[in-house]
């Protein structure tokens, strides 16, 4: 047993840095190395079963930690997304997999049981799929989110569906007792958390001993999966309902920080056996049948849920988001091929091809992933979601972009009383602030034809005050060359893009170094030094900054030459700013010349 903890965690570190040094993901690490290790490989442990039903636990903790972060209301905010779309996603795709495999002369059964199998994806895939790379909170992963919970939801009538065409009654099957059971079970959970929960933590918390506050946040995310498992449900629902309960309870953070570390160790154990349970068998002996197959599954699953995403109001990226994370077919449908076996529904070739499909669906995900967030997002964004608005105004100034930064500059202007015309390329954006009764327009200014359509060929002034820094730059290269007259100040977000403006000579600012100043000055005078001293203080250190900034720009491409300057430079203020704070304390420390 040590040995093979010790396999695992030497897999795990190996694996897992190289490929998030590639920029393959967490997750792809953690397969791969199931893979090397597991019985198809070295053969160095064999026992993926029993080691993938421990794992679970994992994906138990994931749900927790999620239900945390959903009070009630939020859960019912989202029942639209979760009964809707759910439903429609569960039904459509196994429907689909039904038609084709009876127009393929596939055993009805065989294709429902697949059918059913398919349509389930990978919540613990596409969950820290979405977290890796902060898209939970975008509105394709709230969208896949949702789908996900239905389906832990649709575990009963699925089982129901396996037993009602079973041509004997076998093992999972379930009857309207157990339908009850879980009704029953919810509503204890709900009890059971505001009644005796609550009063437990506050109790346990006042020992001070956070040894067993840990021990109880274990015994609590175990027990809610062991009861939902005993019941029908699946132990991942059952978990997810009690962190919803919990979600507004004054122990919330501490529980997520209890609960974290053992999350990251098994969810990565969990991926590991899923790694482990790959059969290369098959995949050597039919690989072209395998990878069709699960080629075939992915994209049909990825062509009907962008449609059902278009269908529930998702476009864009969103749509992309929600399609490419429900993509795969999930660790469940490894549980629903067992129980059509067992209950002789699939013949044991048929589960094998069946299991390999799943696990090569599970692999492509890491990858698709990659290629979303590289290239479909970007040029998604460049997209236009609509066409630009026509521009009934010329002014003197233009400003481009009228986010946190642009605004700032804009409305300065404009109380000043500057004419100024306003355009963004985020259509809600322009929505939002029209709202406000600033006259804003859609249109993206990296294309000639809007900046024209603007009147720049008479503007006095061009601010670029888009957060996209690569088309901030392009815009400024093309104004400066079309247009040489038109003076341009442009946002810089940070040294980087600083850089690559001073090298073609355009005026900027970056967003936050002189909020970031302000506040070292606040903190100045909160140290007792005065203002006229703190004013000074903050003032040389712009200056140098900039200086710096302009002598580096020379050197952006040469990493040693700017850690050179920086070094030099960080030497050179030091100096300045002790001698003028020893000179202030002098001068305040002479007598008076009366």
């Amino acid at each position: 047993m040590l040995t093979d903890a010790l396999i695992y965690l030497a897999a795990a570190v190996i694996a897992v840095p190289l490929f998030k040094r590639f920029g393959l993901g967490a997750v792809l690490g953690y397969l791969v190395a199931g893979v090397v290790i597991g019985p198809a490989a070295l053969k160095l442990v064999n026992n993926a079963q029993s080691v993938l039903h421990f794992a679970e636990f994992g994906v138990v903790l994931l749900l927790f930690l999620v239900g945390l972060e959903l009070n009630p209301k939020k859960l019912w905010a989202l029942r639209l997304s979760i009964f809707g779309t759910g439903t429609v996603q569960v039904i459509v795709t196994a429907g689909v997999v039904l038609l084709l495999g009876q127009l393929l002369g596939v055993d009805w059964r065989i294709s429902m049981v697949a059918g059913i199998a398919f349509a389930m994806s990978s919540t613990a895939i596409a969950l820290a799929s979405l977290t890796e790379r902060n898209l939970m909170s975008t509105e394709g992963g709230r969208a896949g989110f949702s789908v996900l919970l239905f389906q832990d939801i649709a575990v009963i009538p699925a089982f129901l569906v396996l037993a009602a065409i079973a041509p004997a009654k076998g093992e999972g099957a379930l009857d309207t007792l157990g339908i009850l059971k879980a009704v029953g079970l919810i509503f204890s959970f709900v009890l059971i958390g505001r009644f005796l929960i609550r009063p437990v933590l506050r109790y346990i918390a006042n020992t001070g001993l956070k040894e067993v506050f840990i021990a109880f946040a274990l015994l609590l995310v175990l027990g809610a999966a062991v009861a939902a498992q005993a019941v029908g449900l699946s132990m991942a629902l059952g978990t997810f309902l009690a962190g919803v309960l919990l979600a507004d309870s004054e122990y919330r953070h501490e529980l997520e920080l209890d609960i974290e570390p053992f999350k990251g160790l098994l969810l990565g154990l969990f991926f590991i056996a899923v790694g482990m349970s790959v059969d290369l068998n098959l995949f050597v002996t039919q690989p072209v049948l395998v990878f069709g197959m699960a080629s075939a599954v992915v994209a049909g699953k990825l062509v009907l849920l962008l449609a059902i995403a278009r269908l529930f109001k998702l476009c864009g990226q969103d749509a992309a988001v929600f399609a490419v994370a429900l993509s795969q077919i999930g660790e469940f449908a490894f549980v629903l091929i067992a129980t059509a076996l067992n209950q002789g529904t699939l013949s044991h070739s048929q589960a094998n091809l069946m299991n390999a499909v799943v696990a090569a669906s599970m692999l492509s995900t890491p990858f698709l992933f990659i290629a979303l967030t590289r290239w479909v997002m970007p040029r998604l964004n460049r997209m236009p979601t609509r066409s630009a608005d026509a521009i009934e105004e010329k002014n003197e100034i233009i400003v481009a972009g009228f986010g946190r930064f642009g605004q700032v500059v804009a409305r300065l202007l404009i109380a000043r009383g500057f004419g100024v015309t306003l355009i963004d390329n985020n259509p809600n954006q322009v929505d939002f602030i029209r709202k406000f009764g600033f006259k804003a327009y859609y249109g993206d200014v990296s294309r000639l034809e809007v900046l024209e359509a603007a009147g720049i060929e008479n503007t006095k002034l061009l601010v670029l005050a888009t957060d996209d820094a690569e088309a901030t730059l392009e815009t400024a290269k093309l104004v400066k060359e079309k247009y040489p007259e038109v003076k341009i100040l442009a946002r810089a977000r940070g040294r980087t893009d600083g850089y690559a403006l001073e090298e073609i000579n355009i005026p900027f600012e970056r967003e936050t170094f002189r909020a970031a100043a302000a506040a070292g000055q606040k903190a100045l005078l909160m140290l007792g030094e005065s203002p006229h001293q703190a004013h000074r203080a903050v003032q040389t250190f712009i200056r140098h900054d900039e200086r710096l900034l302009k002598e580096g720009a020379a050197h952006r491409e040469d990493v040693k030459k700017l850690i050179d300057l920086a070094h030099k430079a960080r030497q050179d203020l030091a100096l300045i700013l002790t001698r003028e704070r020893t000179n202030a304390k002098s001068n305040s420390q002479q007598p008076a010349d009366w």
